[in-house]
């Protein structure tokens, strides 16, 4: 994994680390936010290059997203020896170009919860941040879990 490596040990992850480790995972947080209010979702994803796919339908998720479409997503993943964490900026919109929904549609994993999904959303990025670490216990004498 190329990446850089901060004193404190938290390893700064390239772009094309990044996106390996996307690749590796099916479940990530969609956050959105309407004025004051901030709501994270759990969803189902899939890649397509560089952008993000997912379904959902009709309701408060996709209804925030007609009103703001900046977004962040986030997906990480541990073990017992180390951690990683890449957060996507970008916006969101529905794929509604007929042509492009059925090429999609065997990229598009399906959907986490057991309801009808019929809606195909595309993140696409502006930036994207990934870190990594090696996870170690916590020492009593620093009073924080590291």
């Amino acid at each position: 994994m190329s990446d850089t490596t901060q004193t404190d040990g938290v390893r700064v992850l390239d772009e094309e680390a990044m996106w390996r480790l996307l690749a590796t995972q099916e479940v990530g947080r969609l956050v959105t936010s309407i004025g004051e209010r901030i709501d994270v979702f759990p969803v189902g994803y899939a890649l397509d290059g560089r952008s993000i796919l997912f379904r959902t339908a009709p309701g408060t998720k996709l209804l925030e997203l007609t009103a703001r479409d900046e977004v962040l997503f986030e997906v990480d993943d541990h073990s017992e020896r180390d951690a990683w964490s890449v957060v996507v900026r970008g916006t969101a919109a529905a794929v509604d170009h007929s042509d492009e929904i059925a090429a999609l549609e065997s990229l598009a994993s399906a959907p986490w919860a057991p309801t009808v999904k019929d809606v195909l959303v595309r993140i696409t990025p502006s930036v994207t941040t990934g870190r990594a670490f090696e996870r170690r216990s916590a020492d009593p004498a620093e009073g924080s879990m590291a």
